[in-house]
């Protein structure tokens, strides 16, 4: 897990990515197991554990966070952190449930004026369970101290 918490601020509880997988210049695959005893589960539809959608979609967003963190690396910039600026065509196909293993994997669209444009796209088990497309600013938040 060091190779991720390494690279992007989020932690436990809130952290959807476990490993990566590999990576290229466009993109970045990663791998997260939702384990049964994730608080979540509890309210999410109890007697029936279902992966909240939003989860899932944080996992894409985390995974393309991994890639502009790599893309960054040696910049100058690379005291930032990337920012969703933008969020479309979101499709959900099939459930994720406690005990599932899926397979994430973002790729680089374009890069306009500060803002890369990304899709991403979640699959278990062989099966695609949803599709994103996003837009990532790497920024230093307002309010955050300076590094």
């Amino acid at each position: 897990m060091s190779q991720v918490t390494d690279l992007i601020p989020h932690r436990p509880p809130f952290l959807f990515v476990d490993e990566i997988v590999s990576e290229s210049a466009d993109g970045l695959v990663a791998r997260r197991t939702f384990r049964a005893e994730e608080d979540f589960y509890k309210g999410h539809y109890p007697g029936a554990p279902i992966t909240p959608g939003v989860l899932l979609c944080e996992a894409v967003f985390q995974t393309g966070a991994l890639f502009m963190a790599r893309l960054m690396a040696g910049q100058a910039t690379k005291d930032g952190v990337p920012l969703l600026a933008k969020i479309s065509d979101v499709r959900f196909r099939n459930p994720v449930y406690p005990g599932d293993t899926i397979t994430i994997e973002v790729k680089r669209q374009e890069s306009l004026g500060g803002f890369t444009m990304m899709s991403g796209q979640v699959k278990c088990g062989g099966k695609r369970v949803l599709s994103v497309d996003f837009t990532v600013a790497w920024k230093t938040p307002d309010g955050a101290p300076a590094a």
